[in-house]
């Protein structure tokens, strides 16, 4: 092959790697579109199809013909390919049957990367990074969700620290994602019923390492405006908009499936957001002659169910009068009554007055259930006990597979250099997420001669200045932006030498954001001490409906800026995918204090584990699991008060004693050189007892060989 012609073959495997989110979790593969525009990578979300679309075809080409960049970008390729065709995977072995057909995971988010916001929060990141450890375990999968033109706000907080949002259009071409076509070329198009309309959609795939994502588009011309806004927004408009979203994601998603050949053996929930999948379902049941007891008992053997809201307001509910609305058709295609119907969706069917509730549908339709950490699945089986009443509450079906997060992916690049150096794997080439998802890998961290306490405090260092100086660019950019008139230093700001504390998550009013703050005289009198100074991080949005939360925000950025906390405390607006890595990276602690136990699993804490980072948490949750005494920080014990108001009182003394009497004196008792052992120890606990086990190659294997190869 002439050199033209390798030129043009290396440059179609490089969009082919672009639309392939799997350079997310490819240390070597970021570092080459990083290379190509660093600006670009930069400040276009770290988005490597737009870096491609910056360089014109005679820049690339030109750029590859550099022998040592074209020698990297063909291992990166070669690397890509072997991950793509290899057969020696987990699943090959262990569940072959999927292959054919495989699970098909529904969620009404994902989030995979910064590049491709189409998620609210921690479920859609939950499902990310499920289908990035299925990819890598070789699994049959399939994900359906949808796609949210404007996917989900922008925060921008103004003159009077009030949030406020705007959205952005996405542009596909400027997306990891293509679209779906026929064998002609065109557009797949499909349709459901939806108000007794026909609503048709299209379809994108975002392609996560080996396992497709597909998501339904119903922005079609051939729609009304407003069933063409059903995919505008993540849970965007009100009650109407959500039922239908719903019947889109549930009824479209089964039908795209059989417009493709797929044919799952398994549907699962995630959420009960697409529950409507059980109907549609039993639809294809009923019209081959099948009655509608035993369609419901066929559909049942079919699917699972992740429920992750531990508070019964947190279900989607809707009135007799809104399904009648959208989802009327489902009573002529069942060949039911809309009791009957309606029932499904009842804990007591014969109670006309009961909202129809997407969690009951899912309950009733799925073989197997499961909350989301042990103390959730507890929690789940007493809110539900009522639907199972000739048991006790142990006996109510719902176990639990404790959540976990997708580490290579979350590993931040200085970190996966560190470890990959400490193996010897200098040479790119070298990927390091098959190690990460190994105990025996973390049980060396434990191991000075492996890695020296030195190494992990300049590591740690190195990982809090990244996160300082990340800090204080974004709050110039957020002052330039905003009408403020009030002066930071910002090349002073915080200190690389404190204790620094991190809380990034969704506002909601349970997690109680501004807890620490009811100390606020003796937090005043820690901050200030200059021997062990202590400063904050904060980051998260309220949903744009929720006033409460934004009153949290408000008043956390208005102690950062008018109290005695000025200096120690501040809040990065925007929190995103790529905030999130910088904080969970650069923190020493992450700070967790939710009203127990309304912390179905969290997530955010499991990401701090490979860097470094500490968790400080209520025992809820995966802490609650988590936490052995010598691996991080707990706040309180396995119990709580019932009263809210007592809770609260009890878990901030708590917060503060933790703080003052565990954490401060640990991270500073330091050695003749400087060195923390005892906190350096506990990072050592940290790594070996709970990164492999909260990685989700252990969450997949565990749902893989309890729900999806069982019936």
């Amino acid at each position: 092959m002439d050199v033209q012609k390798q030129i043009e073959t290396t440059e179609a495997g490089l969009n082919r790697l672009a639309r392939n989110l799997w350079w997310t979790w490819n240390q070597d593969a970021q570092d080459i579109f990083e290379e190509l525009s660093p600006r670009a990578w930069r400040y276009l979300y770290h988005n490597a199809v737009a870096v491609l679309r910056e360089l014109s075809d005679e820049e690339l080409r030109v750029r590859l013909l550099d022998e040592e960049f074209n020698g990297r970008v063909k291992s990166v390729l070669q690397q890509f390919d072997g991950y793509l065709n290899a057969t020696d995977t987990w699943a090959a072995t262990n569940a072959a049957g999927l292959a054919k057909r495989p699970v098909a995971y529904f969620s009404a988010e994902f989030g995979f990367h910064e590049t491709l916001p189409i998620a609210a929060g921690g479920l859609g990141m939950l499902a990310g990074d499920h289908a990035k450890s299925a990819s890598d375990l070789g699994l049959g999968f399939v994900g359906i969700s949808l796609f949210y033109r404007e996917g989900y706000f922008q925060q921008a907080i103004n003159s009077d620290n009030w949030q406020t949002e705007y959205y952005s259009q996405l542009d596909p071409a400027n997306l990891p994602l293509e679209p779906v076509l026929d064998d002609e070329g065109q557009p797949i198009v499909c349709e459901v019923e939806i108000a007794a309309e026909p609503v048709q959609f299209r379809v994108w795939v975002v392609n996560v390492g080996r396992c497709p994502v597909y998501l339904i588009d119903a922005n079609l011309p051939t729609n009304q405006p407003h069933f063409r806004d059903l995919t505008q927004r993540v849970y965007g408009g009100d009650n109407s908009t959500r039922i239908m979203q719903e019947i889109l994601l549930g009824v479209g998603g089964v039908r795209l499936l059989r417009r493709l050949g797929i044919e799952p053996s398994v549907f699962h929930m995630n959420e009960g957001h697409a529950a409507f999948l059980a109907p549609e379902l039993m639809r294809e049941r009923i019209e081959a002659g099948v009655s509608f007891p035993d369609a419901l008992a066929e559909v049942k053997r079919q699917c699972l169910f992740t429920t992750h809201t531990p508070v019964p307001a947190g279900h989607d509910r809707f009135s007799r009068e809104l399904m009648d609305y959208a989802a009327r058709h489902f009573y002529d295609q069942l060949k039911v009554d809309a009791k009957d119907l309606l029932a499904l969706g009842r804990v007591n069917p014969d109670d006309e007055n009961e909202e129809f509730c997407m969690t009951v549908l899912a309950l009733k339709a799925a073989r197997a259930a499961n909350g989301v950490s042990e103390l959730h699945g507890a929690v789940s089986r007493e809110m539900w006990w009522s639907l199972y009443p000739e048991g006790t509450v142990d006996d109510v079906p719902i176990g639990h597979v404790t959540n976990g997060i997708h580490l290579a992916g979350w590993t931040k690049g200085p970190v996966r250099k560190f470890w990959r150096r400490k193996l010897g794997q200098v040479e790119p080439g070298a990927d390091l997420s098959e190690e990460l998802a190994k105990p025996e890998f973390w049980a060396r961290a434990e191991d000075p001669v492996f890695v020296s306490d030195e190494e992990l405090w300049a590591l740690r260092y190195r990982l809090r200045r990244e996160l300082i100086e990340f800090a204080r660019r974004r709050l110039q950019d957020q002052e330039h932006r905003s009408e403020a008139s009030d002066f930071i230093a910002f090349d002073h700001l915080l200190n690389p030498d404190a204790l620094t504390i991190g809380f990034a998550r969704r506002f909601a009013t349970y997690k109680r954001a501004p807890l620490i703050f009811d100390q606020y005289e003796n937090l005043v009198r820690m901050v200030r001490d200059l021997r062990q100074p202590v400063q904050f991080i904060f980051a998260g949005k309220a949903h744009p409906r929720d006033d409460e939360g934004k009153r949290l925000i408000q008043k956390i950025i208005h102690l950062s800026k008018h109290s005695e906390l000025n200096g120690h405390l501040v809040f990065l607006e925007n929190y995103d995918v790529h905030v999130a890595r910088q904080m969970v990276s650069g923190c020493d602690i992450w700070l967790n204090n939710p009203r127990r136990p309304l912390e179905a699993s969290g997530t955010s804490g499991m990401k701090t584990t490979a860097h470094g980072c500490l968790n400080m948490s209520i025992l809820d949750g995966w802490w609650r699991e988590g936490y052995d005494g010598t691996n991080g920080f707990a706040i309180g014990g396995d119990a709580h008060p019932e009263n809210v108001e007592e809770q609260d009182r009890v878990d901030s003394e708590n917060l503060y004693k933790v703080l003052s009497s565990e954490v401060l004196p640990c991270f500073y008792d330091r050695d003749e050189n400087g060195i923390p052992r005892a906190w350096i120890g506990k990072i050592r606990r940290a790594m070996a007892t709970l990164a492999a086990e909260y990685d989700t190659t252990r969450m997949v294997r565990e749902y893989t060989q309890k729900f999806y190869l069982s019936e």
